[in-house]
């Protein structure tokens, strides 16, 4: 008898327990829709054959943080879905987005360049959007050509400059030879270095355009006509290191090792600032990368991993309102609660001066981690972050 009770109470127990857990469970997932803009644009032609050509670069982050999302949105009854929009080269991302934003889509990461986006961020029907910029680094973006419905989670040139720069200072490599490559890119770069040295007192001793036509390499001489080429090239008055501004990688592997004086390159080529890259193993980041080879079959790049923030900032926001509600997520996006966990070390938060996505920036050679910024010594009365690019005494943002 007194088992029987003893069950009997077991099983009341089990099923108010069951009872809970079914009403803790809506009955129904509640979807959160992300936007993926993207335009195919040619793929880059590596400078060499060890690198593969990239045909899914920003797209394949953007579906490993929707798995990521996920996960734990199912504990919750949120249903994450990415509503994929990549135009073809002659296409117009303003019109991709013009039919999203009319499907109700009001949470976009945008995976587009400077011009693109921001005929996006101006469309009237995306004044209540929220675009989370994963590919346009320009400091304009941050600065006189900000809008107040986009967020960075790429970091601007003003930051990789500033990365790069505070460890050439924690070095006492002070003297700088800067040569500035023929792109547009390349030419913002070298403006974001020049910057950088007046913020840190630095002396660019030497500052060149890259004139050199590099001949054919594969060819048996070409190694030889390289050499003497860059030989003459660098024959300058003394500096610390050689920074070099080649966003499209086509001429600064060549300054490595063939300088007239034994020097360092850093910049675009050598030492190298950046969000992401694979030689990072630490904080966690080895199984963020095995997860990302298993999906994609190939290393993770910056653009995959800001794409795959982009993704994560909506995913936490969700999370951590328990809401589908696209305002209520931006809300939570922007307001001093949020911090994301990106692999990096540090919380990940959102700068209210100009949309910016405060993180640490890695250095990086072809195999090795070799430190991060904000380097020790460089202070902040809020975050060390915000000392890397635009601070908010300097911003010219004007929401």
């Amino acid at each position: 008898m007194k088992l029987s009770r003893t069950i009997r109470a077991a099983c009341v127990a089990a099923a108010a327990g069951a009872l809970v857990a079914t009403a803790a469970i809506p009955a129904r997932a509640v979807e959160v829709t992300i936007g993926y803009l993207g335009r195919q644009d040619p793929p880059r032609e590596p400078l060499s054959f060890v690198e593969p050509i990239l045909e899914d670069e920003g797209i394949q982050g953007a579906q490993l943080g929707l798995k990521d999302n996920a996960t734990t949105g199912r504990l919750l009854g949120q249903d994450f879905k990415l509503d994929e929009a990549i135009v073809p080269e002659d296409g117009d991302p303003a019109a991709a987005a013009r039919e999203m934003l009319g499907r109700g889509v009001r949470l976009i990461v945008s995976d587009l360049p400077a011009q693109a986006l921001l005929a996006v961020a101006d469309l009237p029907e995306a004044g209540d959007a929220l675009i989370l910029n994963a590919r346009a680094r320009d400091d304009s973006l941050r600065r006189d050509q900000c809008r107040a419905n986009v967020l960075h989670t790429i970091p601007s040139r003003a930051m990789l400059a500033d990365a790069l720069g505070q460890y050439l200072v924690f070095k006492r490599w002070t003297r700088w030879f800067l040569v500035e490559g023929p792109g547009e890119g390349d030419k913002k770069l070298a403006e974001a270095i020049r910057r950088t040295a007046k913020r840190y007192n630095t002396r660019i001793v030497v500052d060149k355009p890259w004139t050199f036509e590099v001949g054919n390499r594969r060819t048996d001489s070409g190694a030889v006509n390289e050499r003497d080429a860059i030989q003459g090239f660098t024959q300058v008055d003394d500096y610390d290191i050689l920074i070099v501004a080649d966003e499209e990688d086509q001429f600064g592997e060549y300054l490595v090792h063939r300088t007239a004086r034994p020097r360092p390159v850093g910049g675009t080529q050598g030492l190298v600032p950046t969000a992401w890259s694979r030689v990072t193993e630490n904080w966690g980041a080895t199984q963020l990368q095995r997860r990302f080879e298993r999906q994609a079959g190939r290393s993770m790049t910056e653009r995959d991993h800001t794409a795959w923030l982009a993704v994560r900032t909506i995913g936490e926001a969700a999370t951590r309102t328990n809401s589908a509600d696209p305002k209520t997520i931006e809300g939570f996006i922007r307001s001093p609660d949020f911090a994301l966990g990106g692999f990096k070390g540090q919380p990940l938060s959102f700068r209210p001066w100009d949309g910016q996505m405060r993180q640490p920036i890695l250095l990086v050679n072809p195999r090795m981690l070799v430190s991060v910024s904000p380097q020790e010594g460089f202070l902040h009365q809020v975050t060390e972050l915000d000392s890397l690019g635009d601070d908010r005494p300097e911003t010219r943002c004007r929401f």
